[in-house]
């Protein structure tokens, strides 16, 4: 453990991590976090080190921390690492002392808007209800485009992604909030995530904002398509009610 803080200090590597969940409000929660200045995060939202760019040294990944302060607590949000299979493992093996902050989102309504996103960034040329029905085979092709894109109800099956991490880390370095939350209340979660990472005490300068939004699309998606994707994902639902104490009034 000596040589895992020796090589923090030395390499500058990340303190604590925000893991998603994607269009969970990770864009928000960087947005004021970057406002506090005993936090130092990236010139880019999403390093993406234990995902798609694992095969560089560890060296690469702290020479985007360079630039911290010694009293800066040093993060990294990328939304890609609570679904992705390899990255808790990786995650454990470099900082093993690292703190994850989670934020689960309505299950239905991030699936809903995933696809939205899709299709506003050009990844999904689809309708809503043929891209939910060709997601099983997309991601049975097993190619990394479509794991990372199209990916919208397996994204949203969170017990499975957070066992993955809760096999590894104490439950108490993992705080895990319900997104809606953090926009509703968002002062009692902001105090509750600054001390989770042992941060000074600041009040919130500026409202939350509403960061990578999308344009109220899903409003439009038909009831029925609604109440298939309740069915699939009530088990979850159920689940993080009975794990986390929170659900979304279902």
């Amino acid at each position: 453990m000596n040589n895992i803080f020796q090589m923090y200090k030395r390499k500058k590597l990340p303190h604590f991590l925000v893991l998603g969940t994607q269009k969970g409000g990770t864009t928000s929660l960087q947005k004021i976090l970057e406002l506090h200045s005993h936090v130092f995060l990236p010139s880019c939202k999403e390093v993406h080190y234990f995902t798609l760019h694992y095969e560089k040294p560890a060296s690469w990944y702290s020479g985007h921390y360079q630039k911290a302060k010694w009293f800066q607590k040093r993060g990294d949000i990328t939304p890609y690492y609570l679904f992705h299979p390899e990255a808790p493992l990786r995650i454990h093996s470099l900082l093993p002392r690292a703190r994850l902050i989670v934020l689960l989102r309505d299950p239905v309504e991030r699936a809903l808007s995933q696809v939205f996103h899709a299709r506003r960034h050009g990844f999904e040329k689809l309708g809503v209800e043929a891209a939910l029905r060709a997601e099983e085979a997309r991601l049975a092709r097993g190619t990394l485009f479509s794991h990372q894109k199209h990916s919208y109800l397996a994204r949203s099956r969170y017990l499975e992604q957070l066992d993955r991490f809760e096999e590894l880390f104490p439950r108490r370095k993992i705080l895990i909030l319900r997104s809606e939350d953090l926009f509703i209340n968002t002062e009692t979660i902001w105090l509750q995530i600054l001390k989770f990472l042992n941060l000074p005490i600041k009040p919130l300068t500026m409202s939350l904002p509403r960061a990578n939004s999308g344009k109220g699309e899903s409003g439009g998606v038909k009831l029925e398509i609604r109440d298939r994707l309740k069915n699939e994902l009530r088990t979850t639902v159920e689940g993080v009610k009975e794990r986390y104490g929170f659900d979304w009034g279902w």
